[in-house]
């Protein structure tokens, strides 16, 4: 039974007990990430992200990843579009010690400079190793173009100009933006004390600003952008596609099951005749980006510069198929089961149950127990995805990124 605990200071504290395990994970959400950046800070959320690690008052990192690792706890974060989530989990027996390590940082984190200077380059480096790896170049460059105007249209990592000119000062004034009473939740899910860990938490949170985060304003027009990076590669990456449900919506899961249909598995329909039947791609799938306020669907592929078209062709053969005849029994009952599937094996340890849960809560304001959502999987209905379906198949709304040897016009590509 989940349970939710206001802290005295105004933090929920979301509570998942697990009695059958002997492990728990705690997990300090905060409502911040690219979205509530601008041009001039664009990639500070990510930025503290790392330096939080980097030494408090009473702690050197070395300390702080000694302390963690003689406790066999296991540390760490990550900042996505519209959140930042520092965890740690460990047996049960020591988790209240693992937490205090990592309030600790969450609180008194210095952001030394010489610290800082040195993260900086560890940053430029995952900069490179992103830029380096074009699918995940390509999947940044559709966001840009598909969220144009947009917030979650900004790259995570930002930018090395941006990240040169980082002071400490620029991540404590971020930090008391941002970091606030409202917009931070604490998720616990395993074994515990909870009335212990309530004490520890309690004996940090009071340090939480109250002031309020400045609101994220999105855009609501969407017209399809294009993009085309010329590089020196051998094949030609491309993701195309359009908006799509938000994580609210009526119809997520429903659009899920299409994402599933069209291009989630290998017995998917994209998988099948682009990979399978014709030999053009390696790699080709679908994939959905559900966040609190838009979403995006998109398609990607990996092909050679002589396949592009006819991959092209095929796709959209398979989404005219899909768009005119619909969509199978089963073909609906299979991608139910793999979605429930999905669902279930996401959440079989304390770590993915405690980052459902916080996300849940951060962003929707509740969470869904297990049957509450695999119910609305199974109550999915036919008009449901024949609505999906037409949104999602409508080439003229459609974005496009891609990066090769040889410029293509991708609009004229996709509407022809």
């Amino acid at each position: 039974m989940i349970k939710t605990v206001n802290l005295k200071h105004g933090a929920k504290v979301i509570f998942e007990p697990l009695p059958y395990v002997n492990s728990v994970s705690v997990g300090i959400w905060v409502k911040a990430g690219s979205v509530n950046e601008n041009p001039s800070n664009y990639g500070i959320s990510h930025f503290i992200e790392h330096m939080m690690f980097k030494g408090t008052p009473t702690r050197s990192a070395r300390k702080i990843a000694e302390e963690i690792d003689r406790i066999g706890g296991q540390m760490n974060a990550f900042t996505s579009k519209e959140a930042t989530c520092y965890y740690v989990k460990t047996i049960s027996s020591n988790i209240c010690q693992a937490a205090e390590v990592l309030l600790d940082m969450f609180f008194h984190s210095e952001f030394d400079k010489e610290e800082m200077e040195k993260e900086k380059t560890v940053v430029y480096e995952e900069i490179n190793m992103h830029d380096d790896s074009p699918e995940d170049d390509v999947s940044d460059t559709f966001f840009e173009v598909v969220f144009n105007n947009n917030p979650l249209g900004t790259e995570i990592l930002g930018t090395k100009e941006n990240l040169a000119s980082f002071t400490p000062d620029d991540l404590r004034r971020y930090i008391s933006e941002n970091y606030t009473t409202g917009n931070v939740i604490i998720s616990v899910c395993g074994k515990y004390d909870e009335e212990a860990l309530l004490e520890t938490f309690e004996s940090f949170f009071s340090e939480l600003s109250t002031k309020e985060q400045e609101k994220v304003v999105y855009p609501d027009t969407y017209v399809p952008e294009f993009s085309f990076r010329e590089r020196d590669i051998e094949q030609v990456h491309i993701c195309m596609g359009t908006r799509a449900a938000n994580i609210m919506d009526d119809l997520y899961y429903a659009t899920n099951l299409v994402c599933e249909i069209l291009g989630g598995s290998m017995s998917s329909r994209l998988f099948q005749s682009v990979r399978e039947e014709r030999g053009l791609a390696y790699s080709v799938y679908s994939y959905l980006s559900c966040h609190s306020h838009d979403g995006s669907f998109g398609i990607y592929a990996g092909v050679g510069s002589d396949k592009l078209e006819e991959t092209m062709e095929v796709i959209k053969n398979e989404l005219s198929l899909i768009r005119n005849k619909g969509i199978t029994e089963d073909e609906m009952l299979s991608s139910k089961e793999q979605l429930k599937s999905s669902y279930i094996f996401g959440l079989e340890n304390v770590t993915a149950r405690m980052a459902a849960n916080g996300k849940s809560m951060l962003l929707k304001g509740k969470i869904d127990t297990q049957e509450e959502a695999l119910a609305k999987i199974s109550n999915v209905t036919y008009d449901e995805i024949n609505e999906v379906v037409a949104r999602l198949t409508d080439l003229s709304s459609y974005s496009a990124a891609a990066t090769g040897r040889k410029f293509t016009d991708l609009k004229e590509l996709i509407n022809r």
